[in-house]
């Protein structure tokens, strides 16, 4: 797995916990703008739910990230 900061090992859990919430949720994000697509849609495709589906993972997307800000910048600061 690439780091968004290779030069060092991250230094708390709760980095790595923010990191593989971010690295999911835009997994999750993907497979789910896949599924809007004319090739992957199918007839019984909920474009509702999958619009729920999209802003439910770029809102844990945003929050992984307000996280990994608001670590590093304590981190940084210590």
């Amino acid at each position: 797995s690439t780091s968004p900061f290779p030069s060092q090992k991250p230094k708390s859990e709760l980095v790595r916990t923010s990191l593989r919430l971010l690295t999911s949720s835009a997994y999750r994000l993907q497979c789910e703008c896949k599924k809007t697509l004319p090739v992957e849609t199918c007839p019984t495709t909920d474009i509702q739910l999958v619009t729920q589906q999209v802003i439910q993972c770029a809102y844990d997307i945003a929050k992984a990230a307000k996280q990994l800000v608001t670590i590093t910048t304590k981190e940084n600061n210590n």
